[in-house]
């Protein structure tokens, strides 16, 4: 079944404009995400359907519709009109508005994002190619034992193949058109990486959510226009579901997230310390 569900319709949306850009302000940045975060809100439920991985709790969509939405908040109070300062804003909103795995993951793509574009004045095909990869480094570095088949492949995979068609891709449209074809490739691949994927025929939730949210970024930058919120419209896909023996396959059971703030903290020997508790 997850064959049927992989985002057909992006070739739609790659084929919306013939707009060509070499450059983007901090401005469109802004409209970028606000629009990615509107589409995947859009299309929240068919991500939350997919949720299979590491808890079928079906929240996947939601938790990174709050998160980036949180992200949205924080920019659009951003009073520097900079690259560098909706990055940073961006970075800060999903982080304290991050919900569940998926969300802390997106939080942690936004902050490598912000890291790569640290004093940047406008965003050209190499430094987003850098963001991207800087994003999925950091997202990978952020989780204790990263699993492929999910997003976390998919933010890697696209961003190194980001990296290695940069120097032919000067046009941005251009550019993120060919990250997200192989964004939507990897996604597609998921369920042979994963088996409780391939068991419940669907692909990853967390690939599935950053594909859109990608897609709505993409939208912006081809068309000028912020992909506008929906109410009520979204198609719902009825999805089948494993069985799982919950005392066999989940041992912890709750997503809890929490800030430790002081001076001097080595977060590995943090995470050591409390490595056995979830």
């Amino acid at each position: 079944m997850y064959k049927e569900l992989e985002y057909s319709s992006i070739k739609e949306v790659l084929n919306l404009s013939d707009t060509h850009k070499k450059v983007i302000s901090a401005l469109e940045f802004k409209n970028m995400i606000i629009s990615g975060a509107n589409n995947l809100e859009n299309n929240k439920n068919t991500v939350n359907q997919l949720n299979v991985f590491p808890v079928p709790d079906g929240d996947t969509g939601t938790n990174m519709s709050l998160t980036i939405s949180s992200a949205v908040k924080e920019i659009s109070k951003c009073k520097e009109m900079e690259v560098s300062s909706i990055a940073d804003s961006a970075a800060n909103g999903s982080l304290m508005g991050a919900r569940g795995n998926s969300g802390v993951i997106l939080s942690q793509i936004f902050r490598g994002f912000a890291k790569g574009l640290k004093g940047v004045k406008s965003i050209d095909s190499v430094s987003l190619a850098n963001a991207l990869m800087e994003g999925s480094n950091t997202a990978y570095k952020a989780v204790m034992k990263p699993t492929e088949g999910t997003i976390l492949t998919v933010i890697r995979e696209s961003a190194e193949y980001g990296i290695k068609v940069v120097k032919n891709s000067a046009d941005l449209v251009d550019f993120l058109s060919k990250v997200i074809n192989k964004a939507n490739e990897t996604l597609s691949k998921t369920p042979e990486m994963l088996p409780i994927l391939k068991q419940a025929g669907v692909v990853d939730a967390g690939g599935m959510g950053l594909l859109f949210i990608l897609k709505g970024m993409y939208h912006y930058l081809a068309t000028g226009e912020v992909v506008q919120l929906l109410e009520g419209s979204e198609e719902k896909v009825e999805i089948f579901r494993p069985v799982y023996d919950e005392a066999e396959e989940i041992v912890f059971g709750y997503c809890t997230e929490f800030l430790i703030k002081g001076h001097d903290i080595n977060p590995d020997v943090f995470r050591m310390k409390i490595a056995d508790m979830g």
